[in-house]
């Protein structure tokens, strides 16, 4: 009755049937004899192909072909083409690793010319790869016409919607504490900060700063010793109570719900304080290295709420140099402000000039027990963020960066975001949702090099431009360009100048290139290079009805989507979102060729087939 089933090995079988499909090209006409029927429209988020694929990926590939293909069952239409995320420090970070560099000055000694030309070869090393996996796994989608990132006509559709923006006044420049990863030389955003952090082991001190005109000292707590040598301020909660008491033949003061847990039982309560009489208590510099600039409050007791009784001594250090707390802290009292370390985390001045800000640790402390100014030193573990991509520990660090103010829509995203129909529905309404509550402005630039170009122009008198289109290059550029063969990358853009409307001189475009973040939540537009061509295909195919993948990509690609969709077109990019959780190696760690530990799919599909492992 029923036809013997095949001896042939599984996997050998499952070749024979996908040679079949592809000599019938059963993918191509699954969409163009549905060309009368509705659209079901679907984004692929994009990969980066610098290394070799992995189990790992196979998770949510099959996931977006079972629905694809369940659509495309039910009478719909369904286009659907792979990307590849081809920007950014990625790609960056393992050229420099197959070229043995320390960092950028390695870069510019080799040349930006051709450092760049090995991250556009390097992005194609592994794609024969990926499609093999997506092949064999049986996954139905377009892998002969990608939309690719570094791609001229993708590149010119985001620097339309950077000049929206510019356009809109919702861009800037600002300095801020940005997290700075000291090795790639480059702020981050928050979305990127928040995929990096690493369990670490701290030395955290206690450290007794002399009252001006008293012998009493405060018991000030730090995670970060380095930072001391940069203090200018100590802060208290105003609403919480401090004690001065007496203990060991010292007079100290810190917080009261925290004396016993650092001091013992064995001290005499002398004086009880609310946090804000101390406000304004002048005390003694303690590393008497660096002299602070005339003109600005400095060694004062400041007051703020974000000052915790969780742990250390409820008294903490300011650096406005360093921190967000503190510089906003350091913003309110009109601190002075003190900043010994350069980009690469190393002194610039001081006693420890020259060296790295993290080895340092140890010698402040050294120092602070040899002169006396050492209460406690304790190790302890806990989350400290670090670069999502080289893994080194960051810097809270006063940078000046282009921002995108994307806050000012922040109503419109949270409210497009209820929209959305997340499975399961506690990643859109919680982990997601919750982020979305604090939200920042985006940190857009980079100073880096293969990147998609900011395309800003400035003038020495202070005019700038923010160019939108390659015909607008082209219109305004001193420089004669043929903008069909142009490449709009670094250096060949940065030898590009416009002359200045407003005094006649040359403009010169800003060093930067952005975020690929930014890159990736393009793609609804960018793909079909809208609007300059494809306008009524990128409206059948906008928003997308379906999206799908892993945890991770709540502060990556889903929040970038939505940021940009929501201000290009005022409405949420996708409509339905299916997140998968994360493939775990036996340590419970997450899955990644960064980490090592990466599962080779091919052999197992050939050994078990590939709809074992899909299922």
């Amino acid at each position: 009755m029923f036809k013997e089933l095949s001896k042939e090995k599984t996997s050998v079988r499952e070749k024979e049937i996908l040679s079949e499909w592809k000599k019938q090209d059963i993918f191509n006409k699954s969409i163009d004899n549905r060309n009368t029927c509705s659209n079901f429209v679907f984004y692929d988020g994009p990969a980066t192909a610098n290394g070799n694929p992995g189990l790992h990926h196979m998770v949510a590939k099959f996931l977006k072909d079972a629905f694809c293909r369940y659509k495309t069952m039910s009478g719909y239409k369904v286009l659907r083409k792979v990307g590849w995320d081809t920007h950014g420090l990625p790609v960056e970070v393992q050229v420099e690793k197959e070229l043995n560099f320390d960092g950028k000055k390695d870069i510019e000694k080799y040349g930006i010319k051709e450092f760049n030309q090995k991250c556009r070869e390097s992005v194609w090393k592994n794609v024969d790869a990926f499609n093999r996996l997506t092949d064999e796994m049986g996954q139905f989608i377009d892998l002969e016409n990608p939309y690719i990132t570094y791609d001229n006509d993708y590149i010119e559709t985001e620097w339309w919607i950077l000049k929206k923006f510019f356009d809109e006044g919702l861009f800037y420049k600002g300095v801020k504490i940005v997290p700075w990863c000291p090795r790639c030389g480059t702020g981050l955003a928050s979305h990127e900060v928040a995929q990096g952090y690493e369990t670490t082991t701290a030395n955290t001190v206690i450290v007794p700063f002399k009252k001006a005109d008293e012998d009493v000292y405060f018991l000030v707590w730090t995670t970060t010793p380095w930072t001391l040598l940069s203090n200018i301020a100590l802060c208290v909660n105003p609403s919480e109570e401090y004690v001065k008491v007496e203990s060991m033949g010292y007079k100290f003061i810190l917080a009261k719900a925290l004396a016993s847990s650092v001091l013992g039982e064995e001290y005499t309560v002398l004086e009880t304080y609310k946090g804000k009489d101390l406000e304004n208590t002048k005390y003694e510099q303690l590393l008497p290295f660096l002299k602070p600039e005339e003109g600005y409050n400095k060694f004062i007791v400041t007051c703020d709420e974000y000052v915790t009784m969780s742990d250390g001594t409820g008294i903490v250090h300011i650096a406005p140099a360093f921190g967000e707390d503190d510089a906003k802290v350091g913003r309110k009292y009109n601190l002075a402000y003190l900043n010994p370390v350069g980009e690469d985390a190393c002194y610039t001045e001081g006693p420890w000039k020259g060296m790295n800000i993290f080895d340092a640790d140890l010698e402040v402390i050294n120092y602070l027990k040899e002169n006396d100014k050492l209460f406690k030193k304790q190790k302890m573990e806990h989350e400290y963020p670090h670069c999502w991509r080289c893994h080194s520990p960051l810097v809270y660090y006063s940078r000046p960066s282009y921002y995108l103010e994307v806050t000012k829509l922040q109503d419109k995203i949270i409210e497009e975001n209820k929209k959305v129909e997340w499975y399961p529905s506690f990643v859109g309404e919680k982990r997601f949702g919750n982020w979305l509550e604090n939200m920042n402005d985006w940190a857009i630039s980079r100073n880096r090099y293969w990147g998609t170009p900011l395309p800003l122009w400035e003038c020495s008198c202070g005019h700038k431009e923010m160019i939108g289109s390659r015909s607008e290059l082209k219109e305004k550029a001193i420089e004669d360009i043929d903008i069909e063969t142009f490449d709009m990358h670094r250096p060949y853009v940065d030898n590009v100048h416009l002359r200045c409307p407003e005094c006649g001189k040359e403009m010169t475009r800003v060093s930067e290139v952005i975020d690929c973040w930014f890159d990736s939540g393009a793609m609804p537009f960018a793909q079909y290079h809208y609007p300059f061509e494809n306008k009524e295909l990128w409206e059948s195919q906008f928003p997308a009805d379906f999206i799908s993948e892993g945890i991770d990509q709540t502060r990556g690609w889903f929040y970038s989507l939505l940021v940009l969709g929501v201000f290009v077109k005022g409405c949420s990019p996708y409509k339905r979102v299916l997140v998968n959780e994360l493939l775990l190696d036996k340590n419970g760690q997450k899955m990644h060729k960064s980490k090592g530990n990466a599962i080779e799919p091919f052999s197992l599909m050939d050994e078990f087939g590939a709809d074992a492992i899909r299922w």
